[in-house]
């Protein structure tokens, strides 16, 4: 055994040292890493029951939701965060939170990024020494003599006039502030310039802990105005309901804080984690400042506007100043795809088909954006899409994809694919779903303890699909359902009678807030658990309410909520198509 001297690449300076805490995959700490302990949470990472805390923590990069930064923020706050972090891909999510710590609060978290080379050497060592882009191993089981990267690149950043004028002050302190936290991450992006952004969606208005009202109110007392359109993610209760909801009162006067400084900052009460329902939508090319993982996934591939996958906090900073680092999905060149993958089209799925191939597509692209084909002949629906987009950014830190003779930038293989080296084609085929059904439906009862649709938020088409389904039928009175929704889209399901039909059969319509904050006493704590409709629930739910979550689509969801059970029996086109395969 040795011990190795490891040089990489500082993102945010210090000096840590703790246990070795390695892990070959990439984890998102909103829904993977409890913000209170500090302990993994996500049931399928390979770290999950371990403690970050105390620990230099190794991992490829963050993945999934932008809400990572906040959570990492409380967990530095709290003294219950890493000692170190260790990446080796380009990661802006988690260094967000650490930027911020240190900006506000005085904190520091040391982060570096290794080679790859490096960074699989970890995983042999039991102690490490960070300090400034320096990583000492010890127990290590090989000489890492040479490995290294060179350091950011000392680039000189083009400022306007006007961005000089909100660095200076000029604007008051909040814009000063915000400013100086977009010009630290285009440094750690390697941007030259910043641009102009027209439009803003917040996910830092997501209720982590004291820390996420905190700044919320900071901000607002340093006199922030948002200063292009600005929208708001789901918060963390339904505004008009949580009493009726049983939300306990201190809890929902912390989220109304919250929530109140970022409306008093020029935010638009639109609550909805899915911003592209919205009327006047981004088109294609217009670059805009979007958080949230879905929002950023759709955006970028089905609407083919531009922005980066923007962590919380700094989706405020670019609201304040309308401008952002010329990076990422920004640029042509950074949208291509470096992965081909080929994935089966059964001819007659049903809506489960997207989240299941989104699911997998991120789990085979971990990091690089890729392309796909052989759905050219299934007309996708936006809801088809949105549910792809969403699964895909739960289990992929990518912030795009393309579908070959579907999405905008892919009107067919080749003008997706970067001009570089590509990967693939990796596969997948029938089985592959089968199996990826099998596993996200491995519990063993056949009870169902409420229905929970609309994660991302649930479009008017698709609420008018599940009327349809439940024409007739009445919930059983066991099972809970309920579908989240956005103010805007509930009142288009008012107007149509459509949300009078869901009601009636038994639905509980919610609002404002949506699954990955909805807690007990909403979601009951039943043996039966929860069944879904969404690939990006059925991966965080577990984590985040300790229950069991079940997967189905939308008929097979309504079918449960109408017995109360649901046997977890793969649908008879996934059958067919497998053993057609076989």
């Amino acid at each position: 055994m040795n011990d190795a001297i490891l040089r990489g690449r500082s993102l945010v300076p210090g000096t840590a040292a703790g246990p070795l805490l390695h892990a070959d995959l990439g984890l998102s700490f909103w829904g993977g890493v409890s913000a209170q302990t500090g302990t993994v949470i996500d049931k399928e990472h390979p770290l999950y029951g371990q403690c970050v805390t105390g620990k230099v923590l190794a991992i490829p990069s963050g993945r999934g939701s932008c809400t990572g930064s906040a959570v990492l923020l409380e967990l530095i706050m709290s003294e219950a965060g890493p000692a170190a972090i260790v990446f080796c891909e380009d990661e802006t999510i988690l260094p967000l939170g650490a930027l911020i710590a240190d900006a506000l609060f005085g904190r520091s978290l040391p982060m570096v990024r290794l080679d790859r080379g490096a960074f699989e050497l970890l995983g042999t060592a039991r102690h490490a020494t960070v300090s400034d882009g320096q990583v000492t191993a010890l127990g290590a089981s090989a000489s890492a003599a040479g490995r290294q990267l060179p350091p950011l690149p000392d680039i000189d950043l083009e400022l306007t006039e006007r961005d000089r004028a909100m660095l200076d002050g000029a604007d008051g302190p909040a814009r000063q502030l915000a400013m100086r936290i977009v010009l630290a991450m285009a440094r750690l992006e390697g941007a030259s310039k910043l641009i102009d952004v027209t439009r803003c969606h917040l996910d830092c208005c997501i209720h982590t802990g004291p820390v996420s009202v905190a700044i919320a109110e900071r901000m607002r007392d340093l006199g922030a105005k948002v200063k292009v359109p600005t929208t708001l993610n789901a918060i963390s209760i339904d505004r008009s309901q949580w009493r009726i909801l049983g939300i306990p009162p201190e809890r929902a006067a912390e989220v109304e804080r919250q929530t109140d400084a970022y409306l008093q900052m020029g935010a638009q009460p639109s609550f909805t984690c899915a911003p592209y329902l919205l009327e006047g939508a981004p088109g294609v090319g217009e670059h805009v400042g979007w958080a949230e993982s879905n929002a950023v996934a759709f955006a970028n591939s089905v609407l083919g506007a531009r922005t980066g996958k923007y962590p919380d906090y700094l989706d405020l900073c670019l609201a304040l100043t309308g401008r952002a680092p010329f990076s990422g999905c920004h640029v042509d060149a950074h949208r291509k795809a470096r992965l081909h993958i080929h994935a089966a089209a059964p001819t007659d799925a049903d809506d489960s088909l997207f989240p299941l191939l989104g699911y997998l597509a991120g789990k085979l692209s971990p990091h690089d954006i890729p392309v796909l084909t052989g759905l050219e002949q299934t007309s996708p629906s936006r809801d088809d899409l949105k549910a792809f987009a969403a699964a895909f950014a739960t289990t992929s830190a990518a912030p795009m994809f393309h579908i070959a003779g579907i999405t905008p930038e892919a009107p067919d293989l080749s003008s997706a694919l970067d001009e570089g080296p590509v990967a693939g084609p990796l596969r997948i085929g029938a089985p592959d779903l089968l199996a990826a059904w099998e596993h996200l439906n491995g519990a063993d009862t056949s009870q169902v303890g409420c229905i929970a649709i609309g994660n991302p938020h649930s479009s008017l088409e698709e609420m008018r699909l599940i009327a349809g389904l439940c024409h007739g039928r009445t919930k059983s009175a066991g099972t809970q359902a309920i579908i989240t929704t956005s103010r805007a889209v509930l009142a288009q399901a008012k107007a149509a009678g459509i949300a009078r039909s869901l009601e009636h059969f038994g639905f509980r319509l919610v609002t404002d807030t949506c699954w990955c904050m909805i807690e007990e006493p909403v979601i009951p704590s039943t043996p039966g658990g929860l069944l879904t409709n969404s690939g990006k629930y059925v991966h965080y739910g577990p984590g985040l309410t300790g229950q069991r979550v079940r997967f189905a689509g939308l008929a097979a969801c309504v079918d449960a909520a109408a017995t109360g059970m649901f046997a977890g029996a793969p649908p008879a086109w996934l059958v067919r198509a497998a053993s057609d395969t076989d």
